[in-house]
């Protein structure tokens, strides 16, 4: 019997790496042409998804910023006056000088603390009170009339009852914020719960589950994405509100500081101020996605 000399990788026979090779060893052009074929390459898709990933969000930043920088640089006025808009080096300079300021953190502090405040309590009670009237038809004919009476008001048409109502404006300025977010919540946590399939919960009946089990595992979890849908509404509509809040009764935030800019005729810190609130409502709105994904982590598109 012939001698075969003893594989540990699978290099000496077919089998090592789908049949590629025979009984006999595979040569050394072989190999290489089959690690290149089957390693994993980083240098393809991967750098082109994160290059884009990176440059796609810069083309209509760089953009507008170029755009805003031309028109303000050469006063252009075509029935828009840039001629009194601040220059982009402008806003720079006032924002490098704000960042040195312990009045600036105050201020973002004080709006993103009511915001947090004010979300978290639309989102507990929208949630609940949705899923009620979603999943009781007495709670449903009750309670819904009533809410719809009410969604149609504007939560800036609120401020002079809160200054009524509320013995301070802090806490007018977060129930403004709580009825602002709060109806984008139930409304969307209400439609989440009739959009789920009957089936579902049928087959959970026929498995013995009780109500409570169903409500837990089968009805929350499958309005989920419908929910943090309104949620992610909420959060746009809530910051709106609160900086529309501020500037009329608030005493600091980032709205006020906005405001008071304007009073003071600094238009760059105006600018400024905008732009502040522009990153706090990016943060906060990629924070309730990010929680959204880890929530839905089922969904296919959450892999992602």
């Amino acid at each position: 019997m012939a001698h075969m000399a003893p594989t540990h990788d699978g290099l000496a026979t077919g089998g090592g790496f789908g049949g590629l090779g025979s009984r006999s060893p595979m040569s050394p052009g072989k190999v290489t042409g089959w690690l290149r074929d089957h390693t994993p390459t980083i240098t393809g898709n991967g750098v082109r998804k994160a290059a884009a990933s990176i440059a796609l969000p810069l083309i209509p930043i760089v953009s507008f910023v170029a755009i805003w920088h031309f028109l303000t640089e050469n006063e252009v006025v075509a029935w828009l006056r840039f001629n009194r808009m601040p220059t982009p080096a402008a806003v720079l300079d006032g924002f490098t000088t704000r960042l040195g300021s312990g009045a600036y953190y105050a201020d973002l502090f004080a709006s993103l603390q009511r915001i947090l405040l004010g979300f978290a309590l639309a989102a507990i009670i929208g949630i609940a009170l949705g899923t009620l009237i979603g999943r009781s038809e007495l709670a449903r004919k009750t309670l819904r009339p009533f809410i719809e009476i009410v969604r149609p008001i504007p939560a800036i048409a609120l401020v002079p009852l809160t200054i009524l109502l509320f013995p301070s404006s802090e806490q007018g300025i977060v129930f403004i914020t709580f009825f602002a977010a709060f109806f984008p919540v139930v409304v969307s946590t209400i439609h989440a719960m009739d959009s789920l399939p009957k089936v579902w919960e049928e087959a959970a009946q026929t498995m013995g589950a009780s109500r409570w089990t169903i409500l837990r595992h089968v009805a929350l979890p499958g309005a989920m994405p419908g929910i943090f849908s309104g949620l992610s509404v909420a959060m746009g509509v809530a910051w709106i509100c609160v900086v529309s809040a501020e500037m009329i009764s608030g005493q600091y935030g980032i709205g006020y500081y906005t405001w008071q800019a304007y009073g003071l005729l600094d238009y760059a810190g105006v600018v400024v101020g905008m732009l502040s609130i522009g990153a706090l409502g990016l943060l906060t709105a990629w924070v309730v996605e990010l929680i959204g994904r880890r929530v839905n982590h089922w969904l296919p598109r959450a892999q992602r």
